[in-house]
């Protein structure tokens, strides 16, 4: 049921849609946003056969402030989503994520392996290689209140959106970026750049899919690659004419998602 739910003292806002009983999905979003950017989405994997959980992080969307402050670093934001899932019920579960919530995936692949079904990471990597500088985004927090900070954001939005994007489309991400916090965006980004997960990746044994767009300004699709090619039996996709946000660009996404996560729970369903 859509509501509020307690983890670690504070209440966060949680949407969860379909059957209780059927096959759930917990769905991650981006720096700085909230689950609306999932929208779209949830209604047809709902009609696909799944539960979908959607959760806004702390301090994002509905949810309240993480108690010591803005969260920058990813693990603990991958700690508290499985404090969530026990909250919830989630005994095994699949795990859908984009840009920091496809990092976070990453290392929910590293720490509870065994919980998850499948894993789809976008736009997102081992390791950055510290870009954006952390140094520069700490510098910033001073300053990220400024007016022209959302219009920053919905340039910078954009910026890095596939050219098959229409237009509308387009206008309207970047629209609905813009209205995030920007001291949490900040340290949500001081998280994605500080992230490394490289020396952990051969421990993962869950069965994942890395994938980015081609068009992701963000991301070296090379570094992607050579992430799947650590994790032992991962797939890795580079998708034509999409930019960083996947789940946001793409008509038809749901039925997308379902085929990545069908193909992989396939396999562990026939073992």
């Amino acid at each position: 049921m859509t509501g509020y739910v307690t983890v670690d003292g504070t209440l966060a806002f949680v949407e969860d849609h379909g059957d209780p009983a059927a096959p759930p999905v917990l769905c991650l979003h981006t720096a700085g946003q909230s689950g609306v950017q999932w929208r779209h989405v949830t209604p047809g994997l709902v009609a696909a056969g799944y539960r979908v959980i959607v959760p806004d992080l702390p301090g994002h969307g509905r949810s309240e402030p993480a108690p010591d402050g803005p969260v920058d670093d990813l693990g603990a934001y991958a700690a508290w989503l499985l404090a969530l899932a026990d909250a919830t019920g989630l005994d095994r579960f699949a795990v859908a994520g984009c840009s920091i919530g496809g990092k976070i995936a990453l290392d929910l692949a590293v720490r509870a392996s065994d919980r998850l079904t499948a894993v789809v990471a976008m736009a997102a990597d081992a390791w950055t290689g510290g870009r954006p500088s952390p140094r520069g985004l700490r510098r910033e927090l001073v300053d990220v209140a400024a007016p022209s900070r959302s219009d920053r954001t919905e340039l910078g939005t954009l910026a890095v959106l596939g050219r098959a994007t229409e237009p509308e489309r387009a206008r309207l991400i970047a629209a609905m970026h813009r209205r995030e916090d920007p001291v949490v965006s900040n340290s949500d980004l001081i998280g994605w750049a500080s992230h490394d997960l490289r020396e952990q990746l051969a421990a993962i044994t869950c069965p994942l899919h890395l994938v980015v767009g081609a068009d992701d300004l963000w991301l070296d699709a090379d570094r992607v690659r050579w992430a799947a090619s650590r994790i032992p039996g991962a797939r890795c996709t580079v998708l034509d004419g999409v930019g960083h946000y996947p789940m946001e660009e793409m008509p038809g996404f749901p039925a997308v998602l379902d085929g990545w996560l069908r193909e992989l729970t396939a396999g562990t369903e026939a073992a």
